[in-house]
């Protein structure tokens, strides 16, 4: 988790006043409906020549799902995963006119078609990761993705 707020504190750093960056919230649990996550932030003051956009492409794809060294990470991601991840990972959200905006990482992504639905879910591997538990907490994730479905009453499969 340090090595990713070092991480997206360079990102950030790239397009932030100097010494501007710090970290409001490090290392605090937060409890979802079915994970915890540790969980900080990293915020910096924006660059006078800066925009929102420039804050955007400084970020993504954000460390926390590509990995770290981030360009050698996402190497190593094209050559191994066997399809493209689509929105998966990436961003959705919005620009607004005021030069504001509004993203948000897409972890677990839902994609439905006609009746069908695609799940997207993933998990961290690190050095001390156990392949199975990590496994198992996609499993978890899906299934909450699965749920909502079932929930809202749609007869996506």
């Amino acid at each position: 988790h340090v090595m990713l707020v070092d991480l997206g504190r360079n990102d950030i750093g790239k397009v932030s006043k100097f010494g501007s960056v710090h970290l409001p919230e490090f290392m605090q649990v937060h409890q979802y409906s079915h994970v915890q996550h540790i969980v900080s932030r990293v915020v910096g003051d924006l660059k006078e020549e800066c925009n929102a956009y420039d804050a955007l492409r400084a970020v993504f794809p954000a460390g926390t799902v590509s990995g770290a060294p981030k360009v050698r990470a996402m190497e190593i991601i094209e050559e191994l995963e066997p399809t493209r991840r689509g929105p998966y990972a990436g961003a959705v959200g919005y620009f607004s006119y005021n030069g504001n905006a509004d993203f948000a990482i897409t972890i677990r992504t839902l994609i439905a078609n006609g009746k069908k639905a695609y799940l997207q879910v993933g998990a961290g591997i690190v050095a001390d990761s156990v392949p199975e538990k990590e496994w198992f907490e996609t499993e978890d994730k899906g299934r909450a993705l699965m749920k909502a479905l079932e929930v809202s009453g749609s007869d996506i499969q």
